[in-house]
């Protein structure tokens, strides 16, 4: 046996390429004092192989690693090792039918991590090579992209604007000279003119209606005004509307002019930018940039958080390019907080509620109320999600449920992907049918209360009409998992289980930044267990021998045993708190005089546990939180604020109301609910759909409130819903929920990917969709039930 050698600052790896595919562990363990721990493994020769390293944290952290034939030395409880042995995974061997010359190679120690995961791969090197170059081809491709985008940023200044007020009669119009540039250059301007308006999108021009009429020119070049309806309630109740239109200036120095044919003095107030050309191809350049997003999601190329970045960053180099930069009090101004609130509450305590061990408990009670089979389970998880998603919001009902059913799927050994997105596709279904389930329903109650439209009329026309959605969904479900034996994984649960804690030790030293001498062993002591586990994984991989199938009895009384409440009294603390952030969260619409949004809520109950049960590693509960998933619903809000600048959430309402007005009176009603249905559900799953309903619910009032295409609102509004909620379940970024779902999986450690998801969920889409349609049809152009 070779001499022992002394620390010298150094890490040799040694490995013996021809050994058995068989291997027989032995962890020799250092002493506690000791920073080492080793393990070797006996070839077909009865050789002892293994790896083993040797750091000392006075010098300079450099590893040598090398390939030889070893006797492991073994260790004194009183000395500390001087070599640690890390075992050879007979999956991952260095090189096949290689020679016995040694090779070295010397990298840092805060690499380690990545240099034992790219073993695997250097059997194959010039597949490693190509992909090497293709990874390098895109982050060159990315990073010049980048520099483009902040060149436009970096030498565009932020636009801010300047209001003005002014007081307008019909007697004392308004007349102001309009400090603009060279026309070639600017030749646009931006206006925006806050009043007493109407909330439509389009004016009617009613005859002896109240107008504002306003142009932009010289003396001799002024065009056709621009004309806004004057609301004379809003005008005597003080609110403001804003209104914004893209004017042309054709001469250098243009003029303002603002006049009315109302008696009574109309307080006004505007503003404008002065932009180039090329605003005109605003919804071109916004459509290429969710192209290119979704390119990027669809085929994994960056993580989806980092693609919405991608996105927003373009979409603002866009704006500043045509001279619309926006501030960053109006970028973060675009982030709808109340979600973000929402998110990062419930997330809080989720976290702090799962310590109780209540997700693995209720785990097993469901597993003995479908008991232990299969398809019965997937129903009542299904059933529950959909049914608590109508009276809570879908997010949270998602927060709440995806964790007890992983924790599920792992005591059952199902593939917790395949029942989530079953689970998330019904939560979207069922947040439809009511006006608190999904947030586009909030949205619409909200526009259209006041026009007779109220929270339980909206909700009988959509709980009718979910019914026959819920059931086809099933139907279509149970057709995809015909055959329940797919929802099993085909490894056994212990395999399972060894692979998910190998995942684990791997990612948390990967976390480790070397900063210090304690951190540096700490990373290679996770490194080494992961590689200990996984030679037990392979010992489990070439077991010939199977264990005997337990009957439902025998395993329901091993998981009681196992899986049980471990907290009793936090378990207290936390179901109160989370049973009163619950019930506010569902009184929040029914109760005017609460004054605060739903992210308040959440975040106050966060701050309660925190207090109650005493939280003194906060830590270790922010650890838990999906930041990554933070972090893409801020990016994804700022990336459709600013398509919506671009112009491209009006282009769709424009050219929904052009084809509405072109179609046969006869045929107006089917077409309208054809046509707001369809292009919503597609539009939904592909755009975020809280702003595509907030721009599209001023057009349809305004289609509604057209006399010469008589058509009554309530039909239009149902449709809007029915296609903005359905279609979320097109894609993976299509509703909030999904995203939510997808982030706790992945942290768990089973991503769900866009075309996983895509499979089971567009498909579903246009089924659910396609039996609203029906029932808009029955009830609406039928029957005619359209008060």
């Amino acid at each position: 046996m070779p001499s022992k050698r002394k620390s010298s600052g150094s890490l040799t790896l040694h490995v013996n390429p021809n050994h058995d595919r068989r291997p027989s562990v032995r962890r020799l363990l250092s002493s506690q004092d000791s920073d080492y721990g080793s393990t070797s493994r006996t070839d077909g020769d009865g050789r002892s192989v293994g790896r083993s390293y040797s750091y000392c944290p006075e010098s300079k952290k450099n590893i040598i690693l090398s390939n030889s034939d070893i006797d492991p030395p073994t260790p004194s409880p009183s000395t500390p090792l001087d070599d640690v042995f890390l075992p050879v995974d007979p999956e991952k061997q260095l090189l096949e039918n290689s020679t016995e010359q040694s090779t070295e190679t010397t990298f840092s120690i805060t690499s380690i991590d990545k240099h034992l995961r790219n073993w695997a791969n250097f059997r194959d090197v010039n597949k490693l090579d190509m992909k090497q170059i293709l990874v390098l081809v895109k982050t060159g491709i990315l990073f010049i992209f980048l520099i483009i985008c902040t060149g436009y940023i970096a030498s565009n200044p932020e636009v801010t604007e300047e209001k003005t007020h002014v007081t307008v009669a019909k007697n004392r119009p308004y007349d102001s000279g309009l400090e603009t540039m060279n026309s070639n250059s600017y030749p646009l301007i931006k206006l925006k003119l806050d009043g007493p308006f109407d909330e439509e999108a389009v004016n009617h021009t009613f005859v002896n209606s109240s107008m504002i009429y306003v142009n932009i020119g010289g003396n001799e070049t002024r065009a056709t005004p621009w004309k806004l309806d004057v609301n004379i309630q809003n005008l005597r109740e003080g609110r403001i509307i804003q209104k914004e239109k893209q004017l042309e200036c054709k001469i250098k120095n243009c003029s303002l002019s603002i006049r009315t044919n109302n008696e009574r003095p109309v307080p006004l107030e505007y503003s404008y930018l002065l932009i180039t050309a090329q605003a005109n191809n605003g919804v071109y350049y916004a459509t290429v940039i969710l192209i290119l997003v979704y390119i990027l999601i669809i085929f994994e190329l960056v993580h989806r958080t980092v693609a919405a970045l991608l996105g927003s960053y373009a979409a603002i180099a866009v704006l500043a390019a045509i001279h619309e930069r926006p501030t960053q009090d109006i970028i973060i101004g675009w982030i709808d907080m109340e979600t973000i609130m929402l998110l990062f509450g419930m997330m809080m305590l989720v976290s702090i509620f799962a310590e109780t061990g209540f997700f693995d408990y209720s785990a097993v009670k469901v597993y003995q109320i479908a008991k232990g089979e299969v398809w019965p389970l997937v129903t009542l998880l299904c059933l529950f999600s959909a049914v608590v998603s109508a009276f809570l919001d879908n997010v949270t009902t998602i927060l709440l449920l995806t964790p007890v059913t992983i924790r599920l799927c792992q005591v059952l050994n199902l593939d917790p992907k395949q029942i989530l997105m079953a689970e998330v596709v019904f939560s979207n279904i069922g947040g439809t049918a009511t006006a608190v389930g999904d947030p586009p329903n909030v949205i619409i109650v909200g526009a259209t209360s006041k026009m007779g439209i109220s929270f339980t009329i909206f909700t009988i026309h959509m709980l009718i009409g979910i019914i026959p959605v819920i059931l086809g969904a099933y139907g279509l479900l149970r057709f995809y998992y015909r055959k329940t034996e797919t929802l099993k994984n085909k490894d056994s649960p212990e395999v399972i289980e060894l692979k998910h804690e190998i995942g684990l030790w791997k990612r948390a030293a990967a976390r480790i930044s070397v900063a210090t001498r304690e951190e540096s062993v700490m990373k290679v002591l996770f490194l080494q267990k992961s590689v200990e586990l996984e030679n037990i994984l392979s010992r489990k991989l070439h077991k010939q021998s199977k264990d005997k199938i337990k009957d439902f009895k025998d395993t329901l009384q091993e998981l009681k045993k196992r899986y049980y409440i471990t907290d009793p009294v936090l378990l207290v603390e936390s179901g109160f708190v989370l049973l009163v952030v619950i019930l506010v969260l569902f009184l929040h619409s029914f109760v005017p005089t609460l004054y605060v949004v739903i992210g308040w809520v959440a975040v106050t109950g966060a701050v309660w546990l925190l207090v109650l049960a005493n939280i003194s590693d906060i830590e270790s509960i922010l650890h838990k939180i999906e930041w990554s998933t933070l972090l893409f619903f801020a990016a994804l809000f700022i990336l459709m604020e600013a398509l919506t600048e671009l112009g491209l959430i009006d282009v769709i309402g424009s050219m929904i109301s052009d084809i509405i007005k072109s179609v046969e009176p006869e045929s107006r009603m089917i077409a309208s609910i054809s046509i707001i249905l369809w292009i919503s559900a597609l539009a939904s799953s592909f755009i975020d759909n809280i702003p595509y309903t907030t721009a599209l619910v001023p057009v349809l009032i305004n289609i509604s409130q057209d006399t010469e295409l008589d058509l009554p609102l309530l039909p239009l509004i149902i449709a809007l819903a029915f296609g903005a909620c359905l279609g979320g379940n097109g894609t993976l970024i299509g509703a909030s929920a999904n995203v939510v779902c997808a982030g706790i999986a992945e942290q768990h450690g089973y991503g769900i990917n866009f075309c996983e998801f895509f499979k089971v969920g567009f498909p579903m889409m246009l089924l659910t969709t396609a039996i609203s349609h029906v029932y808009l049809i029955i009830c609406h152009v039928w029957i005619g039930w359209n008060s």
